[in-house]
């Protein structure tokens, strides 16, 4: 038997660069592991910044798209591990085929998740305020980093990721969530039935003000019979539980469930 490949994929405002821990803690374990950039996105966090306006106007389809394309040059089917956005954009690799298993992590709502907490409106307002950040970049402040990443964290250790990782990200993605419930081809729609498709395993984080437990609780309900869906809370973990501090912990549950679900190639 041999291990799929498994590809890394970060949500807004954070550096790909982030999953630089999970990459070295899954290749120790025997994983070809990769966390791409996204389309526009420098290769450090420093050229990020400096070049804003390059990540501006891509959606969800657009990543997802060019996700795939990735994947379609590995010559085989991975894993793919996202968070937040990209957790929504593992979800929908999975669904195409495209990835022999997948995990969510504080995944942003698929198309038919009802529920919208104040903290995730309060979250999503730097990029809503505006209507030309539809089109345009989005960089959080110190502060809107603490709120929608740091709130289960020290002041201290929410001031040193941002310096560290954060980064502009488009406005768009967050757009097609507010249009998902009118827009009957909505980019964040996936197939519900999960007989047909591998597994999936979707963890939300208790604290999380960015996408609020239940938001990541529902999306793992609207899947049926729910046979190849499974769901996990993480207690008193906010929207950073992928790079803070306590890292380790998340990536040790994803490595464990991972290794429970490999596939032999050619699957």
């Amino acid at each position: 038997m041999t291990t799929p490949p498994v590809i890394f994929v970060h949500g807004l405002w954070v550096h790909a660069s982030a999953w630089e821990p999970w990459l070295d803690l899954f290749s120790r374990a025997g994983y070809a592991a990769q966390a791409p950039l996204w389309p526009g996105e420098s290769r450090s966090v420093e050229l990020t910044r400096q070049n804003p306006e390059r990540v501006a106007g891509f959606g969800v389809q657009d990543i997802t798209e060019h996700f795939a394309q990735h994947i379609g040059q590995l010559g085989e089917r991975p894993v793919v591990v996202g968070h937040s956005f990209g957790g929504l954009v593992a979800q929908k690799l999975l669904e195409s085929g495209l990835a022999v298993a997948a995990v969510a992590i504080d995944p942003a709502p698929i198309k038919g998740v009802r529920a919208l907490p104040l903290a995730q409106i309060r979250s999503a307002l730097p990029v809503l305020r505006r209507k030309s950040n539809a089109s345009g970049f989005v960089q959080l402040t110190r502060r809107q980093f603490r709120y929608g990443f740091g709130n289960a964290l020290s002041w201290e250790e929410s001031d040193g990721l941002y310096r560290r990782w954060a980064i502009p990200g488009p406005g768009r993605p967050v757009f097609d969530l507010t249009a998902a419930k009118k827009d009957p081809s909505s980019p964040t729609q996936v197939g519900l039935d999960d007989r047909g498709r591998g597994p999936l395993l979707i963890l939300g984080g208790e604290r999380d003000h960015t996408i609020p437990e239940v938001v990541a609780r529902q999306a793992a309900e609207l899947y049926r019979p729910g046979v190849n869906t499974e769901y996990r809370m993480m207690p008193g973990r906010g929207h950073s539980l992928v790079f803070d501090s306590g890292w380790r912990e998340v990536a040790e549950v994803v490595l464990d469930w991972v290794r429970g679900h490999d596939r032999v190639s050619g699957r």
